[in-house]
Parts: C-alpha cells; sequence; structure tokens
C-alpha cells in the first residue's frame, strides 16, 4: 500500500460516521440527516439507542447503549445509515466523496 493510499485510509477512520454520513447526504442533495434517540425501560435501567432518518426512511442503530454511551447509540446509527446509502453505490461510480480500497 503507497503512502498516499495510507494517508487516506488514517484520514477515513478519524472522520466519524455521523460527518460521513451528512456528506454523503449532502452528495446525494438528500438534506440533512436527521438522529432520533430512543430509550427503552428495562427493569431499573434505561437502554437507549438511536435512528438516522434520511428522506423518511429510518436506520435503526444495531445495539442499545447504557445513557452514558448516547454518543456511541448516534455513532452506530449514523454507521448503519452511511453503509446502506453507499452499500448500491458502485465501484466506478463518482457520487462517493471516500476512496474506495482493495484488500
Amino acid at each position: 500500500m503507497s503512502q498516499q493510499q495510507q494517508g487516506q485510509q488514517q484520514q477515513a477512520q478519524r472522520t466519524s460516521w455521523s460527518q460521513r454520513l451528512r456528506v454523503e447526504c449532502a452528495v446525494r442533495r438528500y438534506g440533512e440527516p436527521t438522529l432520533q434517540d430512543v430509550s427503552d425501560r428495562r427493569g431499573g435501567r434505561t437502554a437507549w439507542s438511536c435512528i438516522a432518518v434520511i428522506q423518511g426512511t429510518h436506520y435503526q442503530a444495531k445495539f442499545w447503549y447504557d445513557g452514558q454511551f448516547l454518543a456511541q447509540a448516534r455513532e452506530d446509527a449514523a454507521e448503519v445509515a452511511y453503509r446502506a446509502l453507499t452499500s448500491a453505490t458502485t465501484e466506478s461510480s463518482t457520487n462517493s466523496y471516500y476512496p474506495r480500497t482493495t484488500a
């Protein structure tokens, strides 16, 4: 792997999923994604999760979190939404902001 590819990969790793999602939505002209926090009372505790909403489509975070980790729930939902949006993008597409690397 070249130094340029390593640098691009490291930059992508430092970028949060919510930031990547905002950029992808802007590129596709979908408008700003909405992140909705949701809770579920479980006995004496409350579990938290998040739903990313893009043009009326809901993307649920994969996991439920303790309240102190609500930021991770938001990133989880943003990752699910980002991956769903970009999974239909082909290798030759110019719509994707992030470079694709092969293993």
